[in-house]
């Protein structure tokens, strides 16, 4: 590497650590705003109101984790959300209408992204359809898919006093309300950070992002590891499946558009640069919590479901600004 790519790169991530710190005061400042205004002011109970944002954050977590590799590596998937929520759908007929063992339907929950996520792969990275194009086809095909398998039937997923009803206690919340699912997030973002910062794959996938080519052309097996970076994707998106079925229970065919949005903006929101090879896992944590505190909050003081996409809207401009600005500083580092 050379000493102005270097010096280009030292720079890019020094924007990064300052966008995320700004970040992380915004979430700060709102959580303290919403607690202050719903929970003093309104009297809303203050342990609910901090449940209700975790529950907010858990399956728009795990989507957002796995798309984090996507973008940094210069693409984008568009079908997260319906992915996910064709998993839960058909995992759901499985068990309902199947007959087949809980554990087996969720093993296919998990499975269903996986193999979307493959398809994404081969069809980016071995067909070199460009993403956009590639994981819209997936998209409207995976939401296709589970209205097909389901009869267009909503799917329910047990419930805390059903025979089933173990997977409540161990992906949501126990009996005395207590949010087992934190650690499954907690959990599957360390797992996000190791392999982002401490494997080959990780590296890969900063390199692809930065350049593509050059990556290739090091030696680089770069349809290889792309394909893998989808792979991955698709196996967060299984489990964000298993989470969506915890928290709501009931799933619904044809649905899953306007999620995707809700993962990506809070990757974006967290630093992470569209145009690729910039990005961390901690940064998206943050954007996830800024969206679920918003969502949470603007519901604890009475305002319309709508304005949270507005809120959103606005915040993820300014995030996007930021990292235009980001990168056309680095980019002006000039090394003699």
């Amino acid at each position: 590497m050379s000493n102005e790519a270097k010096a280009i790169k030292q720079k890019s991530g020094k924007k990064l650590e300052l966008q995320k710190l700004l970040a992380l005061g915004a979430l700060i400042i709102l959580f303290a705003f919403f607690f202050l205004y719903g929970v003093i002011g309104n009297n809303v109970d203050g342990v609910q109101f901090i449940t209700n944002i975790l529950e907010s954050a858990y399956f728009v977590g795990f989507l957002a984790l796995g798309v984090t590799f996507v973008i940094i590596t210069g693409g984008i998937d568009l079908s997260i959300g319906t992915i996910m929520m064709c998993g839960a759908l058909i995992g759901g007929y499985a068990y309902n209408t199947g007959g087949w063992p809980f554990i087996a339907a969720m093993i296919l929950t998990i499975m269903i992204p996986v193999a979307f996520g493959l398809l994404n792969g081969v069809l980016v990275a071995k067909l070199k359809l460009p993403a956009f194009i590639a994981t819209l086809g997936t998209m409207m095909i995976s939401q296709g898919l589970g209205s097909i398998i389901t009869s267009v039937q909503t799917q329910r997923w047990p419930t805390a006093a059903e025979a089933d009803g173990w997977f409540k206690t161990v992906f949501l919340k126990t009996s005395g309300g207590f949010p087992t699912g934190i650690f499954w997030l907690v959990g599957f973002f360390l797992l996000a950070m190791f392999l982002l910062n401490k494997t080959k794959f990780g590296k890969y996938t900063f390199a692809i992002g930065s350049n593509e080519e050059a990556a290739r052309l090091s030696g680089v097996k770069t349809a290889k590891w792309l394909t893998l970076v989808y792979v991955v994707n698709g196996l967060f998106c299984g489990f964000a499946a298993l989470m969506y079925g915890a928290t709501y229970t009931t799933v619904l065919p044809g649905t899953g558009n306007g999620l995707e949005l809700q993962g990506i903006a809070a990757v974006v929101i967290g630093g992470t640069s569209l145009s690729g090879g910039v990005g961390s896992m901690s940064g998206t944590m943050i954007g996830v919590f800024i969206m679920a505190v918003l969502k949470t909050g603007l519901t604890a003081i009475g305002l319309q479901p709508q304005w949270q996409t507005f809120f959103v809207g606005v915040v993820v401009i300014l995030a996007v600004l930021m990292d235009i600005y980001r990168q056309k500083s680095a980019n002006k580092v000039k090394v003699a």
